[in-house]
């Protein structure tokens, strides 16, 4: 099976933490992808991320994704470490990921300061595990949703996931028009949402990076770390024509895909109308998609479907 563990093996993750420092300010929790860490008058905010399964941007995308958990805690991505597994000796996959990677980072500017590599056979593709460290003034956290606050989306949903399925799955489009699938391809360079954060840190009492599983499993995570029923409107998530076109051939749901490259936020009500704003200014398209609401059980309802496990990311079956 490939994707997340399931809750009980989670559980055993989550509770086997080693010894305890009064300076982990947040530690492993379910929802929330980094940890806080007190480093004398500052907080040092640290997520890794592991990527094997997006063959054509694999170098790439492991550095947007690690940083974007950073940013989404309102921190500045600063430092990476990355881990490179490689299934058999083959130089021109190492130049072209570890390519990525410094193109990747450059760009952000983050500097990449370790890591290791090596060769493990026994894998069926490259695999590539990440860091990502940065500094916060103050951490912004997963499960800092408040009833009442309004849930702000940047971006459309499915972006990583549409662009994966018009390289990986190119050949099973059927009758796709190439305009669509050539647009999808360069959703690859929108999987970065440091800039969205940056504007939204200053707005929100919760952020998070919708990874796999897309915004549904992302608003679930949310909803989980808060305590809280986060109700949705499906009909104001955006989606662009060419995730839908992809995902009708694919039959996947654009809401349950990789979702890498929109930004979640909660967001005051009296500030959400600033916060968009602010966004729209910086060039950054967003919607408000919902509200938080105060709940016996933390759950997630879309259109009147109540959602309380998040399901398995659609394209996992796709792989399969």
């Amino acid at each position: 099976m490939i994707g997340k563990l399931d809750p009980e093996a989670l559980g055993l993750v989550l509770s086997r933490t080693g010894a305890s420092d009064n300076d982990v300010l947040v530690g492993p929790r379910y929802g929330e992808d980094a940890a806080a860490l007190r480093v004398g008058d500052e907080t040092l905010v640290v997520s890794s991320d592991p990527l094997s399964l997006a063959r054509k941007r694999l170098g790439s995308l492991a550095v947007d994704v690690a940083c974007n958990d950073v940013a989404a805690c309102g921190a500045n991505p600063r430092w990476l470490t990355n881990v490179v597994f490689l299934p058999d000796d083959d130089p021109e996959t190492l130049d072209a990921v570890t390519g990525q990677i410094d193109a990747a980072a450059e760009s952000l500017g983050v500097s990449v300061v370790g890591g290791h590599a090596e060769y493990a056979p026994d894998l069926s593709r490259p695999t590539v595990s990440m860091t990502c460290m940065g500094l916060a003034d103050e951490f912004v956290p997963t499960g800092g949703v408040n009833p009442g606050d309004r849930l702000v989306l940047t971006k459309d949903a499915g972006i990583e996931g549409t662009a994966i399925l018009a390289t990986d799955f190119r050949d099973e489009l059927g009758e796709v028009a190439d305009e669509h699938v050539e647009r999808a391809e360069h959703f690859f360079d929108e999987i970065s949402v440091v800039p969205d954060a940056n504007v939204l840190r200053e707005y929100a009492t919760a952020m998070h990076d919708p990874t796999e599983g897309g915004v549904v499993s992302g608003l679930l995570e949310m909803a989980s770390a808060a305590g809280l029923r986060l109700a949705v409107d499906r009909d104001a998530v955006p989606v662009r024509e060419p995730t839908r076109r992809l995902c009708d051939a694919m039959d996947v749901d654009p809401l349950s895909i990789f979702g890498s490259g929109a930004l979640l936020a909660a967001v005051p009500e009296d500030r959400v109308e600033a916060a968009l704003a602010a966004l729209h200014e910086a060039g950054i398209d967003a919607a408000d998609v919902g509200r938080a609401v105060d709940a016996d059980q933390s759950a997630l309802a879309i259109d009147g479907e109540e959602l309380q496990e998040p399901p398995r990311d659609d394209l996992y079956a796709l792989w399969e």
